[in-house]
């Protein structure tokens, strides 16, 4: 498991108040392969708080993944929604537990929100 993957993990419950404030709540285990291998990680989310683990558990979803994809998500490289649609990972289970951790993936870079780039134009029109 690489650095940032680590990193990633450990950031989420500081995070968490900024990125949870809707009234879901869930678990979702998270099941990464590096081909011989699978780390799993259990993720309870909950409004403004999230618990992560390496245990196993009951969980309401679960997104089976790459090493190497997982690493590039949390590092901007790529889209979680893409992925699944690409088939280059699965998910199973509540989806709205997958759309609201997404949130916790960095925009790629060079992103800018459209409402920015239409205020800069509109600025420059008049």
């Amino acid at each position: 498991m690489t650095e940032a993957t680590e990193r990633f993990f450990e950031s989420l419950p500081a995070r968490a108040p900024g990125v949870l404030r809707s009234p879901v709540s869930g678990t979702i285990q998270i099941a990464l392969s590096d081909g011989g291998q699978t780390v799993r990680w259990l993720v309870h989310l909950r409004p403004g708080a999230i618990e992560v683990s390496r245990d196993r558990g009951p969980a309401d979803a679960i997104w089976y993944t790459s090493e190497d994809l997982f690493d590039r998500l949390v590092t901007g490289r790529a889209e979680a929604i893409s992925s699944v649609l690409r088939n280059e990972s699965s998910f199973s289970g509540d989806v709205v537990l997958f759309l609201l951790f997404r949130r916790f993936f960095p925009d790629p870079p060079g992103t800018r929100d459209p409402r920015e780039v239409a205020r800069a134009q509109a600025g420059r029109l008049r």
